[in-house]
């Protein structure tokens, strides 16, 4: 709502959640259309975490506990990184791994507290503080706000493993440049265009998250990078089988067969 869509009335009654002036409902977004002249309320507003996740973002709830979740010690306004653990199932994980998956991922919730209704910060005597300190609250679940290109590898990875959370100083800004790795391939074909037409641009944001990704090029990175068990088979190959007549034929031709340093003898 613009501050030229709001105008100040006074009113017989003091409605609950009215405002008292244009700066406080600027910018708000109503949750139903509204015809002129309404009166605007609170409840007529948007409100709740949906608020705190800025745009291109997405709020996704991951599983915590006390191991992954540093103890219970993370706060909703944190920052973590993201850290995935895959074990080898001989199907989509050729080898068991644990990477970085996302970088300073913010902390909208954790556990009953969230940033839309944070506890009290009324004084407190020092001795109901440490025992609140002592006991965390044990959490089930910590809401993150992530890029939305990045829901589809989270939600891939503490499907297939384990999710690790890994609390970070708020200054630093420190994260992984992504020039150095090659992206992983998506889900979805690319469509084709027809000869001539200018090349499309890469996918980006949304488009990204339509595409999908699959389990397997999440946990091997993807066809850019070539599997170990493929490599070995390349480099066996690559030595030329040679047949050589033998000088000594009995019962017919005898070949040596040469692959790389195994000699076999046979006879045609």
């Amino acid at each position: 709502i613009g501050a030229d869509a709001l105008r100040v009335e006074r009113l017989p009654i003091n409605p609950p959640g009215a405002f008292k002036d244009v700066a406080s409902a600027e910018g708000r977004v109503p949750v139903a259309d509204l015809g002129e002249g309404t009166p605007l309320l609170e409840g007529q507003l948007v409100s709740g975490l949906a608020l705190h996740v800025q745009d291109g973002e997405r709020a996704i709830a991951v599983k915590a506990d006390e191991a992954n979740g540093v103890g219970n010690r993370v706060r909703p306004g944190d920052f973590v990184d993201v850290f995935f653990v895959l074990k080898s199932d001989g199907k989509d994980v050729e080898h068991t791994q644990a990477r970085l998956l996302l970088p300073r991922a913010r902390v909208l919730a954790f556990g009953s507290t969230s940033l839309d209704h944070l506890p009290p910060t009324k004084p407190v005597d020092a001795k109901a503080a440490n025992a609140q300190a002592a006991r965390p609250e044990a959490a089930r679940t910590a809401v993150l706000a992530v890029p939305v290109m990045a829901v589809n590898r989270i939600a891939l990875a503490e499907s297939a493993g384990r999710l690790q959370l890994a609390l970070r100083n708020p200054t630093d800004t420190a994260v992984p440049d992504p020039a150095l790795f090659a992206e992983l391939p998506t889900a979805l074909r690319p469509r084709v265009l027809a000869t001539g037409t200018a090349a499309q641009p890469a996918l980006q944001g949304i488009d990204v998250a339509q595409a999908g990704l699959r389990a397997s090029d999440l946990a091997d990175g993807g066809s850019a990078n070539v599997p170990r068990s493929q490599a070995a088979r390349t480099v066996n190959v690559a030595t030329p089988v040679r047949a050589v007549r033998s000088a000594t034929p009995v019962g017919g031709t005898e070949f040596e067969i040469i692959r790389g340093d195994r000699r076999e003898t046979a006879t045609y």
